[in-house]
């Protein structure tokens, strides 16, 4: 199972990377984010596959050398920014590796890593994209440049997995408490905070760690 997981993880990964060239005709910003939300779905096959963690983190492993290498050369066009605007996708690789190794080794639990992950894959993806479909003022921290639009879909996004995830995790008990609410908005509110103030491609590093942390703290 764990090699079979190898390998379905990197036919996933290609099908992505050649379904991103038909996002490709609408700007090179869709096609990378096209990527970006969905390889955020690797981790599903990582929990379904995946019993040993190295076999797991294998696979982030060879995407951090394979992304820095098309950064410098520009190999997988799809993925890559026409301008020079930091090392994102390097960073989206060493983030799943470091969640991949959290979860399937020091917890052994799979589950925890899956929310950081679609946390970077959706809310921050998605945020991108809404951020450039609806005309809203931009706000600019820290030299990250960002919009009223693309911020609130993050909250949004990232309320909605939080919650989840904590229902899931401590069932009816968690509804019967009454901060369960406060417990998730504020856990939003801070992630979307550090999205915010994250750029060159460091919210793909510091947004799912800094959710795997705040998951392991409550």
């Amino acid at each position: 199972m764990n090699l079979l997981g190898i390998i379905v993880s990197y036919l996933y990964i290609g099908i992505v990377i050649i379904g991103a060239k038909i996002f490709n005709k609408k700007g090179i910003e869709f096609s990378r984010k096209f990527i970006h939300i969905m390889l955020g779905n690797w981790w599903f096959i990582a929990m379904y596959f995946f019993t040993n963690v190295w076999f797991a983190m294998f696979v982030p492993v060879t995407f951090v050398i394979i992304n820095y290498v098309s950064y410098k050369k520009n190999l997988i066009k799809v993925m890559e920014r026409e301008e020079n605007d930091g090392i994102g996708t390097v960073y989206y690789a060493i983030a799943l590796l470091i969640l991949t190794a959290v979860s399937f080794g020091i917890y052994k639990e799979p589950l925890l890593g899956l929310i950081p992950t679609l946390t970077m894959a959706y809310g921050d993806g998605f945020a991108a994209v809404f951020g450039k479909l609806i005309k809203s003022k931009k706000y600019k921290i820290s030299g990250a440049k960002k919009s009223y639009a693309g911020s609130f879909t993050m909250f949004f996004i990232t309320t909605l997995l939080i919650g989840g995830y904590l229902v899931l995790k401590y069932n009816q008990v968690f509804w019967q408490t009454a901060h369960w609410p406060l417990i998730t908005v504020m856990m939003a509110y801070c992630i979307t905070g550090i999205e915010a103030v994250s750029s060159k491609g460091l919210d793909n590093i510091t947004v799912p760690i800094s959710t795997l942390l705040m998951l392991i703290l409550i």
